[in-house]
């Protein structure tokens, strides 16, 4: 829950102008896509008499954050302004001071964040800048600034697994691949460039050794700005038939690579081993999932194939589904995407896009 709103606030802090600042904020937050883990995606506006006369982003992890990048920009001006900023401002000193010092000795009037800071470590900004005199206010945009840093708040609640994403492209009747199982994209350019951009954001990317086998994958990011850390590479493998020949294989020295196996098979395993890949033996999703949070990864993309998609939805493992549908049919035959998934309630949209003929869609599981 919110804080309440400030009683001294001066305007409406949901009108029309103040939702235009706070999503100029959320603009900015985003060119910080796939640089700031695993600190979180934050944009701040300094706005005085109606005018922005500063702005700011945490533009990669370790750099100044968005409020202190904004009121540099500002300068003297940020003196009486009001600062919007899509995440409360940090009262913790880590790798940079905290941000409350900076807005108290700028001298702001006003600070209306989209959100409170989920990680405890971090709070109590509000109360700082309360404290010396500085209106603050909560609420503006919320929704939408919950869900770009959703991945990051899932980890500071002290869960015990990474926030999952399940990310697919479909045909319009529903299937991944036609009778034959031939490798072919269903999906065109801008798409397909668009699930780079998400992995990117991702701590760790999964796919089924079905996956692996058919497609032989790099699971790489590829296309447009490349993260400040490469993601960690998963393959569930219940025997360890990952080839070493594959991509993922003969690359792991340089990506780092984890296989989950069940019951491998011994000379497989040793010989994967060699080659860089990690090789876990755990029983199920959940202890898998367990160490990969106990590895750092916060966010995990799960890119197929139906097996594993259908044992995550089952297990109630995944937080997002991700849907690229293109206009093609595959016909009698095809191979179902959801064909091994439970019946699951009518999910909430999130956000929908359209890439050219494609159109991605985005619910919410949880």
């Amino acid at each position: 829950m919110n804080p309440p709103r400030s009683s001294g606030s001066s305007g409406t802090p949901n009108d029309r102008t103040e939702r235009a600042m706070m999503r100029r904020a959320l603009v900015l937050a985003r060119r910080g896509w796939g640089q700031t883990a695993p600190n979180p995606l934050v944009g701040a506006v300094v706005v005085r008499d109606g005018v922005i006369v500063g702005e700011g982003f945490h533009a990669r992890y370790g750099e100044a954050h968005a409020e202190v990048t904004a009121l540099a920009a500002a300068g003297e001006a940020a003196r009486g302004a009001t600062v919007f900023v899509t995440l409360e401002p940090c009262n913790h000193q880590g790798q940079t001071p905290p941000c409350v010092d900076a807005l108290i000795a700028a001298g702001v009037h006003r600070v209306v964040a989209a959100i409170t800071d989920p990680n405890s470590i971090a709070q109590g900004g509000a109360a700082r800048l309360r404290a010396a005199g500085i209106l603050v206010d909560f609420g503006v945009e919320a929704e939408a600034a919950r869900e770009l840093n959703a991945a990051f708040a899932f980890a500071a609640s002290g869960a015990a697994r990474p926030w999952v994403t399940i990310k697919i492209a479909v045909s319009l009747d529903g299937a991944l691949a036609d009778a034959s199982r031939a490798q072919r994209w269903l999906t065109g350019d801008k798409a397909r460039h668009e699930v780079h951009r998400l992995r990117a954001a991702h701590d760790a990317i999964a796919v089924g050794i079905g996956t692996a086998l058919a497609d032989n994958p790099q699971l790489t990011v590829r296309q447009g700005k490349r993260p400040r850390v490469a993601p960690l590479r998963v393959v569930f493998d219940r025997e360890a038939r990952l080839p070493i020949a594959s991509k993922l294989a003969r690359s792991a020295r340089r990506t780092p690579t984890i296989l989950f196996a069940e019951h491998p098979d011994g000379a497989r395993a040793a010989a994967l081993s060699r080659s860089g890949v990690q090789v876990e033996t755990v029983s199920g999703l959940g202890p898998a999932l367990q160490l990969l949070r106990g590895k750092g990864v916060q966010s995990l993309l799960v890119e197929g194939g139906a097996g594993l998609i259908g044992a995550f939805l089952e297990a109630e493992l995944a937080d997002r589904l991700i849907i690229f549908q293109a206009p093609v049919l595959l016909g009698a035959g095809a191979l179902p995407a959801f064909g091994t998934a439970p019946g699951i309630e009518r999910l909430r949209l999130v956000d929908r896009q359209l890439f050219d003929e494609d159109l991605m869609s985005v619910y919410a599981l949880r």
